[in-house]
């Protein structure tokens, strides 16, 4: 299985999301349920439905979390000096003429709008290891090929 990279700070914010979601969340959502259950009949409670759906949706996440961070590969970002992709860096491309800018991790170590690739997807994998200057190809989900340079890699801050 391979890990995901998380800087000690992403993984110190999902750590404290768990444990929120493990306590307060839970009881929050334990309470809304007994609330809504005591107004009658179960089949037609639009509130119990919708505090059970809540409580569906904060387990996944629970359990996603807690897989996320044990499987982590937590430390500091590359240093990116002599110029080769890795997970945590900011990556510039050009792929068809057109620049782009993503970050190429989790985007649980993203902040802000910043476009997020996994180092697993199709342009994740064929930067990964690339040198500033290197062009690399990749198949598209449509099946066509895709040439990308990668004109900069840098510490994602």
């Amino acid at each position: 299985m391979s890990k995901t990279w998380l800087t000690q700070e992403a993984a110190d914010r999902l750590a404290a999301e768990l444990a929120h979601l493990e306590t307060t969340g839970r009881s929050e959502i334990v309470k809304k349920i007994e609330s809504a259950r005591a107004e009658g009949d179960l089949k037609e409670n639009g509130g119990y439905h919708a505090a059970r759906e809540e409580q569906g949706k904060m387990e996944a996440r629970i359990r996603q979390l807690k897989h996320m961070l044990e499987n982590a590969e937590i430390g500091t970002p590359p240093s990116g000096a002599d110029g080769t992709v890795a997970p945590g860096m900011k990556v510039t491309v050009e792929i068809m003429g057109d620049e782009m800018q993503f970050l190429l991790g989790s985007r649980e170590i993203a902040s802000g709008d910043m476009d997020v690739y996994s180092e697993k997807s199709p342009l994740g994998s064929a930067v990964m290891g690339a040198k500033v200057g290197e062009e690399r190809s990749y198949t598209a989900p449509n099946g066509k090929s895709i040439t990308v340079k990668v004109l900069k890699a840098e510490i994602y801050s």
